[in-house]
């Protein structure tokens, strides 16, 4: 049975402010980490005192990345309203609340005002979202003109996932509705951004993968427990690794970076 938009985004809020996903990915929920978010702040031009719009921000690791290592102003959105207050909280232990804010808002609908801010930024969840067009008219909409959008994201190949990789589980774990990196880029151009640069990531992804399934099996014989207490399907997750890995391997999936510009 297919599922609506709403129960994908419902089931992708909830999974990502639940205590199991922080157990498995740690503090960085996408590939390629901090050092990834800095390539790309890089290829964004970020300069001190720039607005940031970072779009479904989790628990706000990058967005106070950007705000202590370049100095800009970051406004976090999030669907799950557990992320965002994780997101406060952890902002506020670093003393960063005049740097980074965190918003309750869908990526669809962005719960802020037009023509503001100079960089966008949208980490390993582009694809989950049921209506990338209306998302990229969002990011578009709030983006200065000569303003700039970083999305690192799954990309497809051509001939797509197999069925084992294309369920509910699989939209949480940002792999069901990827689309090839061109396809990814044809949609940003119809929301009015041009693609000026994109290079591949696929190591940070079999990286990413091989770390969960590490830190999953070494829990299962340390502390079964916490596991246990988080609602871990272990056997699931090794499950969905192992899937994910080969169709990396098999070049079905990769990893990648993409900018593009709003025209001045």
């Amino acid at each position: 049975m297919s599922n609506t938009p709403a129960e994908i985004k419902a089931c992708c809020a909830a999974t990502y402010g639940n205590d199991a996903v922080a157990l498995l990915l740690g503090e960085s929920y996408h590939p390629g980490g901090p050092s990834l978010t800095r390539r790309m702040a890089e290829r964004l031009r970020l300069r001190s005192g720039q607005r940031v719009v970072d779009v479904a921000a989790g628990p706000g690791a990058s967005a106070r990345l950007l705000a202590t290592d370049y100095d800009v102003i970051v406004d976090g959105v999030d669907l799950g309203q557990a992320s965002v207050d994780r997101a406060r909280q952890l902002t506020g232990d670093a003393g960063l609340t005049a740097k980074a804010r965190f918003h309750l808002g869908d990526a669809e609908r962005l719960p802020l005002s037009g023509t503001e801010f100079d960089a966008v930024i949208c980490e390993c969840a582009f694809c989950t979202f049921p209506d990338k067009h209306a998302a990229a008219a969002e990011i578009a909409r709030v983006l200065r003109p000569g303003g700039r959008v970083g999305i690192t994201d799954v990309v497809l190949a051509e001939d797509g996932l197999p069925g084992d990789l294309t369920t509910l589980a699989a939209w949480v774990a940002c792999i069901a509705d990827a689309r090839p990196l061109d396809e990814y880029s044809e949609i940003l151009r119809q929301a009015g951004l041009h693609t000026i640069h994109t290079e591949h990531h696929d190591h940070a992804l079999t990286r990413m993968i091989d770390e969960i399934d590490a830190r999953i099996r070494l829990l299962r014989m340390t502390a079964p427990t916490r596991l246990t207490e988080a609602g871990v399907d272990v056997e699931a997750v090794l499950r969905y690794t192992a899937l994910a890995r080969k169709a990396v391997e098999d070049g079905q999936i990769g990893y990648a970076l993409l900018v593009a510009e709003k025209p001045r």
